[in-house]
């Protein structure tokens, strides 16, 4: 079962003090806006704002959860960050080395040290290749493993790492289960031996008792091989459970970052209060009665979000007035490694999420 319960593992207290001081990825007022083409003679007439302007820091070792509701941009993020998608604007730093800049042979140098970990198993393996084929490819483009027989050898050793038989290597994607999949999904990011992961969404296929499995491989893999993770994901109690630090994104911007146990208990974003206010506790009879907050409209479109705060139409905040329109909030200081975006900030999150 998944630990939903304090993050006991990685203490608050002690995620600054347990990492080099040099972050391993570093971000600054990243954008990637789509272009919409529309017309006889196509021409651009508006940008979709998937990401519109974020900032934060990465350090080894670690896990930074990155949180929100579908259509925030989260995985946006994570493609762009691995140059997967091109940046519109923004600055990525991998090691210190900008990403952005890099040419060809710089950027398989990075696809070696950076992976990432898809939605979708299925989606993202070939058909046509068995297991075993698609691992040692990946090691012959990156001339890793030596002749054909070492990558062999570690194409099988790779799917013993993640918990399948090294039989399992000369069948095909048809012919596993929705977990197995995403076990060699892990299986493939792991072959390059990375530094980085970005962790999409990795087990919200998966039925609940597979997750758990999925969630302490992930665990386990970081501990042994010192990996840091992005993890995207919408589950909460997953965030908590296996995150250092926690951002909260809203329309393509981070509205909220804290280490995990201050997140959790102390929430300050009237966004991030509605999300933690909707997690279910596992002993409701035992803990504080939680006041759930409802949002009311939906989120407004990342084409033409709203001037001002982008969560101001939807905030239920009752010191939200006419300034919320005008004025665009920024990230500030709001405690001990804590950061916040809104203009009306108070410092009574727990009493406004939990009555008696």
């Amino acid at each position: 079962m998944i630990d939903t319960g304090p993050h006991s593992s990685h203490p608050a207290q002690l995620v600054t003090e347990s990492y080099d001081p040099a972050p391993l990825i570093r971000v600054k007022n990243l954008k990637k806006h789509f272009p919409i083409r529309g017309g006889f003679l196509p021409r651009t007439r508006a940008f979709v704002k998937a990401v519109d302007g974020i900032s934060f820091d990465l350090f080894r070792g670690e896990t930074l959860g990155l949180v929100g509701e579908s259509g925030c941009g989260k995985s946006t993020t994570g493609r762009t960050v691995l140059r997967l998608l091109e940046a519109t604007e923004g600055e990525i730093y991998f090691s210190g080395e900008d990403v952005r800049a890099m040419g060809p042979a710089e950027l398989r140098q990075l696809r070696r040290r950076a992976q990432i970990i898809f939605q979708d198993p299925f989606a993202s393996l070939n058909p046509r290749m068995t297991i075993g084929q698609m691992l040692e490819e990946v090691l012959r483009v990156h001339r890793l493993g030596g002749d054909r027989m070492s990558r062999r050898l570690r194409a099988r050793t790779l799917l013993d790492t993640v918990g399948l038989l090294a039989k399992h290597a000369d069948r095909y994607p048809h012919e596993f289960s929705g977990g197995q999949r995403q076990r060699i999904g892990i299986a493939r990011a792991l072959s390059v031996e990375p530094d980085f992961i970005v962790c999409d969404e990795p087990v919200s296929a998966l039925d609940v008792s597979v997750q758990a499995q999925v969630i302490n491989l992930l665990s386990d893999l970081q501990d042994e091989f010192d990996l840091t993770y992005l993890l995207i994901a919408h589950d909460l109690a997953l965030v908590e459970h296996m995150s250092d630090r926690v951002a909260v994104m809203y329309l393509g911007r981070i509205v909220e970052t804290a280490p995990v146990g201050s997140l959790y208990a102390d929430p300050k974003h009237p966004y991030t209060r509605a999300l933690l206010s909707a997690v279910p506790r596992p002993e409701p009879q035992r803990t504080k009665r939680r006041q759930r907050i409802m949002l009311e409209g939906d989120v407004p479109s990342p084409v033409d979000p709203p001037p001002g705060c982008p969560f101001h139409p939807r905030c239920w905040h009752p010191l939200k007035d006419e300034a919320c329109t005008r004025m665009t909030p920024i990230l500030e200081p709001a405690g001990d490694n804590h950061t916040v975006a809104c203009i009306k900030f108070l410092d009574d999150s727990a009493s406004t999420l939990d009555s008696s």
